[in-house]
C-alpha cells in the first residue's frame, strides 16, 4: 500500500478518479514503463529516451514518485554523485495496466499515429497477457538482483 509524506489533492472518493490522481500525469506511466521495459535507471537514461522529457518534469516526477512510494532512490556505489531508480512492488503491479495500454494503442491509435509501428509480437502477448507480465516483472526483478 502506497503512503505520501505530503497531503495529495484527491478529486473524490472514487477509486479509479483516485488513480488517476496520481497516474494520470502524461509522465508517470511513460517512467514507470521506461524502467520496466527498456531498463532506465539514471536522470541521464531518461534524458536520452526518445520521449524527451524536460529535466524540471523529469525532476518533479521523479520525487513524486518516491514520495508516494512507486520508486525508490540509491547511490551509485561507484559513483556517488548518480543516484539510481527502481521500481517497488507496487509499482510492478502496474504492469498488466502498461501492457493493456500498449494493446489498446496499437489496436486503437495507429490511425491516428502513424508512427505507432506493426508489432507482430503484440498478438501473442495478447493471447498471453499474464505470462508476459510476469516475465517482464521476473526479468526487472533479475536485473536488480545482478546490480
Amino acid at each position: 500500500m502506497l503512503t505520501s509524506s505530503a497531503p495529495i489533492d484527491f478529486r473524490c472518493s472514487c477509486a479509479i478518479t483516485s488513480s488517476l490522481d496520481i497516474l494520470g500525469d502524461r509522465w508517470i506511466l511513460v517512467i514507470i514503463k521506461q524502467m520496466l521495459m527498456e531498463n532506465v535507471e539514471t536522470f541521464t537514461d531518461f534524458l536520452e529516451r526518445p520521449e524527451a522529457i524536460a529535466t524540471n518534469v523529469l525532476t518533479k516526477r521523479l520525487k513524486m514518485l518516491e514520495e508516494i512510494g512507486l520508486i525508490t532512490k540509491s547511490r551509485r556505489p561507484d559513483n556517488k554523485k548518480t543516484n539510481y531508480y527502481h521500481l517497488t512492488k507496487a509499482a510492478l503491479e502496474l504492469t498488466p495496466v502498461i501492457i493493456d495500454l500498449a494493446i489498446w494503442s496499437h489496436g486503437n491509435l495507429r490511425t491516428l499515429n502513424l508512427t505507432i509501428g506493426d508489432y507482430a509480437e503484440l498478438e501473442h502477448i495478447k493471447g498471453n497477457k499474464e505470462e508476459y507480465c510476469q516475465k517482464l516483472i521476473r526479468n526487472y526483478k533479475e536485473k536488480l538482483a545482478e546490480q
